[in-house]
């Protein structure tokens, strides 16, 4: 190493970047898709994104079903039979009224790991309508799965404000607490 390396001290922050804190702030925002964090403060565009959400969901689901009846209009025209037809109109009903219900109910409450969820992630791929339409009509009310994640960070904010506030001063200058 030369004397040239060794006199240099470490360089400093730049001028206009931010300081790292040297006390945690608190819990972060778990960031919503399409929404990221703006669903805190209700900022950043928060209203036009909640209606640019449902549009695309609507447009989605509409554009969605012609596709679905031109597949059925194919098995119409294949002359597959009227089971089969009504059979594939059944399973998307179900499948879509499933999925509607499943979607419905994770933007209010968490699904554990190991659940059914994942053995259910083909059907809801299959009822892929019913999702649309979920995230469609739950736009008119908040992001999707925001009351969830507001009161996740809100609990998660109320502990970190009460574990800062009950540290008092320097836990080594304590006095050892007297044996009984």
């Amino acid at each position: 190493m030369s004397d040239d390396q060794r006199d240099q001290t470490p360089a400093e922050p730049a001028a206009g970047a931010p300081a790292q804190p040297a006390v945690p702030t608190g819990p972060e925002p778990e960031p919503i898709r399409f929404f990221g964090t703006t669903w805190v403060n209700h900022d950043g565009g928060y209203g036009a994104r909640r209606v640019g959400v449902a549009a695309g969901a609507l447009v989605l689901a509409v554009i969605s079903a012609f596709l679905l009846r031109f597949s059925y209009e194919g098995l119409e025209i294949g002359n597959v039979g009227a089971f089969l037809s009504i059979s594939v109109v059944i399973l998307f009903a179900i499948a879509s009224s499933i999925a509607f219900v499943k979607t419905w109910e994770s933007f209010s409450r968490r699904q554990p790991p190991s659940s059914d969820e994942t053995a259910l992630k083909g059907l809801k791929a299959i009822g892929f309508i019913g999702s649309l339409i979920a995230y469609f009509l739950r736009c008119f009310v908040e992001a999707p799965g925001e009351k969830l994640r507001r009161t996740e960070y809100e609990r998660a904010s109320a502990e970190f404000a009460r574990r800062r506030g009950s540290r008092t001063g320097n836990p080594a200058a304590r006095r050892p607490k007297r044996k009984k």
